[in-house]
């Protein structure tokens, strides 16, 4: 090989090794800019009531159980309100990374209710400041019959909730959400309903130790009319995760039995003189 093929090669290969390097660091570079999202504010798929920002991976599938007792303050008379309770079996499926499913089942009302929730933005460390979540559900009640009431039609049994999520992870131990949502009802009493609600949602999650936080949430309804004086109060949970690495468990007391979100959020009963305060549980297992 003479000098001069030689030289040719040896060019070629350094100038290659010099691009390779300067791509590396371009890669180097990018990487360290990027703005990786922040691990989940919440653990669970709800706070207590409240859903909160989490969805499931892709493919992952949760088996929901849930049960709200009746009314402790009602003393050994329903034996602290395990005589009565209502139960909420369900499950939920994580089409995308963005986009989850849900369809359960509730003895209140015997109501079915599907649900969509949807992460619109992501909390991102030196960047986007919070996660975004659209939720959407739809109820069927259906213990309302044509018998009862003959002229009763298929769309009268439905009812809408659209709510917006948005939460930010303070720090490793504090996490807390904002909820601006919007409820409608076909079927309603309006002596102490009214069909339509807008309200703002609050929930916080405070971290104890590795596998179990304390949890919060309420919300205010924002449009009554000035003379409202009905039985219905705005809704507050507070309760306690608990994680066992297989599932979530969720152990709380609200001022609500009913589980479905229309009704969570609208038919409140407590607490009023110390009454209405029911215990219950959510079951998450993850498959």
């Amino acid at each position: 090989m003479n000098i001069r093929k030689l030289s040719t090669i040896l060019f070629l290969m350094l100038f290659g090794f010099a691009n390779a390097q300067d791509d590396l660091m371009k890669e180097l570079d990018s990487n360290s800019s990027k703005k990786e999202p922040v691990s989940a504010a919440f653990k669970g798929l709800q706070i207590a009531n409240m859903q909160s920002t989490k969805l499931p991976a892709k493919k992952e599938w949760y088996f929901l159980v849930s049960h709200r007792f009746g009314d402790l303050t009602n003393g050994i008379n329903n034996f602290f309100g395990l005589d009565n309770a209502n139960t909420k079996i369900g499950g939920v499926y994580g089409v995308t990374d963005w986009l989850s499913l849900s369809a359960s089942r509730h003895t209140f009302q015997k109501t079915y209710e599907l649900a969509a929730k949807y992460r619109i933005m992501s909390q991102q460390e030196n960047g986007f400041p919070v996660t975004i979540v659209g939720y959407n559900t739809v109820d069927a009640r259906t213990d309302v019959t044509k018998k009862l009431y003959p002229d009763i039609t298929f769309s009268n049994h439905l009812a809408y909730s659209t709510q917006l999520l948005v939460s930010r992870k303070f720090s490793e131990n504090f996490s807390a959400q904002l909820a601006p949502m919007f409820i409608h009802k076909n079927l309603y009493d309006a002596i102490y309903d009214q069909k339509n609600y807008v309200m703002m949602g609050a929930g916080m999650r405070y971290k104890i130790s590795k596998r179990v936080s304390i949890n919060a949430d309420y919300a205010a309804r924002l449009n009554l009319p000035d003379e409202y004086s009905g039985i219905y109060h705005n809704p507050f949970s507070i309760g306690m995760d608990i994680d066992t690495g297989g599932h979530i468990f969720q152990m709380l007391f609200s001022n609500c039995q009913a589980m479905n979100d229309v009704s969570y959020y609208t038919l409140a009963p407590g607490i009023n003189g110390g009454k209405g305060i029911f215990f219950g549980f959510n079951l998450y297992r993850v498959f």
